[in-house]
């Protein structure tokens, strides 16, 4: 691979990764609508504005929550919040606001990636402007603390089961382990080339998954290991997503708007699924088994089914879906189409059949 098409995909996942219109407007009372029917039946989708800027999700099944965050511009990035959205209507039940971290000039810790701790009743969010991780109370909302030392911080995933909560650098290619009870880094690890995106984990092990978007690649990193074990992926992979048995992976590949099904025990691509150009965000309904695929250039939502290695259906969505999350009986997509009536970012829900 050419330093050239390193660099091309690099800058081009920074746009992705900060994406955002250009103003924060008022957050607006959400009136759920339904979008474009399914090709398919067994899936209905309701879609609601939120406010521009919006970045990912993430379901809380201990407070029945969908947490979302948005950010706008370019630093001194000022217009920042991480919602607190009622799942069931759409509707916003609170709006935390970063703390500023320039007065001067008004500069807040913008949020991006977001990722729940039920188990400690807290959310955690990447700050990427700001190289950092901050982590918030679900109860109150208050801000607990901000983990420097992220470089470029893209996603963070926790593990429960083993109070951990990893965070991808991508700017310096650094996966970052912090205890959530104390919120203490406890591991680094750092793979020279690297550019580490989206994650997984398996909470049966304790292994975390990240995708490498320059290598094409998954990089494995078990809890004793030193350094991460490495297994093929798609063209350009910026998500990844597990089975519930964990023994199957599956990454988005926005080069390429495939998604791979990747078996792990053998560490090689069984399946390639075309799904539409820029698949950005992938995730696994429990329920089903089958994956969802976000394509932000085509602007629709695929559902796969994996052992057949087929999409099975195709749901319209707002132009730009840029990151999908998964409930029990839901899946959650938000976009940045600027499509709402003041000219907000859309949150879609999808109930899928099983």
């Amino acid at each position: 691979m050419t330093t050239l098409t390193c660099r091309i995909r690099r800058t081009a996942a920074v746009a992705v990764a900060l994406a955002a219109g250009s103003t924060l407007t008022q957050t607006a009372t959400a009136t759920a609508a339904p979008a474009q029917p399914a090709h398919h039946r067994g899936a209905h989708v309701t879609s609601a504005p939120l406010t521009t800027g919006l970045y990912q999700s993430a379901y809380s099944e201990r407070n029945h929550v969908l947490w979302t965050t948005s950010a706008v511009g370019r630093p001194p990035v000022t217009e920042s919040a991480l919602l607190k959205v009622d799942p069931r209507t759409l509707k916003v039940k609170d709006t935390l606001q970063p703390p500023v971290t320039d007065p001067a000039t008004g500069a807040v810790e913008a949020v991006y990636g977001v990722a729940v701790d039920d188990e400690h009743n807290t959310v955690w969010t990447t700050n990427t402007r700001d190289n950092s991780v901050a982590v918030y109370s679900q109860r109150d909302g208050k801000h607990l603390a901000t983990l420097e030392g992220v470089e470029h911080a893209r996603e963070v995933v926790v593990d429960e089961r083993h109070n951990t909560a990893w965070a991808s650098g991508f700017g310096n290619g650094t996966l970052v382990a912090f205890d959530t009870r104390t919120h203490q880094e406890t591991k680094r690890v750092t793979v020279e080339g690297s550019s580490p995106t989206g994650l997984a984990v398996n909470e049966r092990t304790g292994t975390v998954y990240a995708a490498d978007l320059d290598g094409d690649r998954i990089l494995a990193l078990s809890p004793h290991a030193k350094e991460p074990t490495t297994i093929p992926a798609g063209d350009g992979p910026i998500s990844v997503a597990l089975s519930r048995d964990g023994r199957t992976a599956y990454t988005a590949n926005q080069e390429a708007g495939t998604v791979s099904v990747v078996d792990l025990r053998k560490g090689e691509v069984t399946k390639s699924v075309p799904t539409g150009e820029g698949t950005l965000s992938v995730a696994t309904d429990p329920r089903s088994g089958r994956v969802l695929a976000a394509n932000r250039t085509a602007g629709d939502l695929s559902v796969i089914d994996p052992r057949r290695g087929t999409v099975v259906e195709s749901l319209a969505t707002g132009p730009n879906p840029n990151h999908v999350t998964v409930s029990r009986t839901a899946a959650y997509v938000v976009d940045k189409s600027g499509s709402g009536p003041a000219g907000e970012d859309q949150v879609h829900r999808v109930r899928l059949g099983r």
